[in-house]
């Protein structure tokens, strides 16, 4: 691409400007949100309500990851897409036209039917309602997180599960939001920048459509030219990938978001070696490079896996405790697609 060379080498210039005024590591939140003090360890074993739930759902989530690895993308998807719009409440589990399943924003989610097998084993193996759907989703993202190559981090447990689901809430940032707005975003849901930048890593394990990134690609800012950011070797093989134009009934393509690692679906830190290279299929993804809260921390997992592999377990965990329903709050529903007041079976 004509002058690509010269944007990518001001880029570049301003990066080294952005660390040489970065003094010390920022000053990231490392403990979880007020509301997980009421989340316990092994809190169905110390009630003896259902001492090997954990046991139960990780032998499940290994029996589907088994047959398809992308199910780690689709869980940590499927978690992330409950707990930053109304709080980790199950909620985006239920079913319903004007639910936030139903949003336009989390169209193409997936994950639901493995829920429903782990749930349904619970249901059979420990007293009736007992254990929450929404404890469910977090402990089946950190087993196939894991799976694919992850810690495996403790999961406090006690959620109680949210008994409405509204659309309206869904505020979930697109694809090309600018690293600015996403900052501001996580903060929103009293997040900081290390959680944004640790856990945005969780695209090396998934897919994008080319509806995503045709402007990065081919119109850019509506210049009718690519984003100037991306590698030539990138935008070459994307543009292969991702046609301008599609014909009659075409399906909307599908590209891997780190193309290393591929259908093997592996955690590992090449999104972040993407990021540096001028690689990221999403501009989400390598707009992390031109923010001073944010370069840091690519350039530190980029060449330190076991880091990003520590601070991700404990970012997916300050997720997972955001507004949480405890005590008497909510319900336990006996079906996670539906709240026990609309379940027929309990009627």
């Amino acid at each position: 691409m004509k002058g690509e060379g010269l944007n990518l080498m001001m880029v570049s210039l301003v990066v080294a400007l952005g660390l040489s005024l970065y003094v010390g590591r920022m000053h990231a939140a490392v403990t979880l949100p007020p509301e997980a003090k009421l989340l316990k360890r092994q809190f169905y074993k110390k009630l003896n309500t259902c001492a090997n739930v954990e046991a139960y759902v990780t032998y499940q989530v290994k029996l589907w990851w088994e047959k398809d690895k992308s199910i780690t993308a689709k869980l940590v998807k499927l978690l992330y897409a409950d707990c930053m719009v109304n709080g980790c409440d199950g909620s985006i589990l239920l079913d319903g036209p004007h639910t936030e399943k139903a949003a336009p924003q989390n169209s193409g989610l997936d994950g639901f039917v493995l829920i429903d097998k782990i749930k349904k084993v619970l249901e059979e193996r420990c007293p009736p309602r007992t254990v929450s759907c929404a404890d469910i989703l977090n402990l089946a993202a950190r087993d196939a997180v894991h799976l694919a190559g992850a810690p495996s981090y403790p999961v406090l447990l006690g959620r109680r599960d949210g008994l409405e689901s509204n659309a309206a809430w869904v505020d979930l940032p697109s694809p090309s939001i600018s690293v600015d707005d996403g900052l501001a975003y996580f903060k929103s849901k009293g997040l900081d920048a290390q959680d944004y930048a640790t856990l945005l890593g969780a695209h090396t394990l998934g897919k994008t459509h080319c509806a995503n990134i045709h402007d990065r690609l081919y119109n850019f800012d509506n210049t009718g030219k690519a984003d100037p950011s991306m590698s030539k070797s990138s935008l070459n093989k994307l543009r292969q990938q991702c046609p301008k134009s599609l014909k009659n009934g075409q399906k909307d393509p599908t590209v891997f978001l780190t193309d290393k690692d591929g259908d093997q679906y592996r955690f590992t830190n090449n999104y972040y070696s993407n990021v540096l290279s001028y690689d990221s299929v999403l501009k989400v993804d390598q707009d992390l490079l031109f923010n001073y809260n944010t370069t840091q921390l690519v350039l530190e997992y980029a060449g330190k896996f076991e880091q990003f592999r520590r601070e991700f377990a404990l970012s997916m965990s300050r997720m997972g405790s955001l507004k949480v329903l405890t005590g008497k709050q909510g319900e336990i529903r006996q079906n996670c697609r539906v709240t026990n007041k609309n379940n027929p079976k309990l009627k």
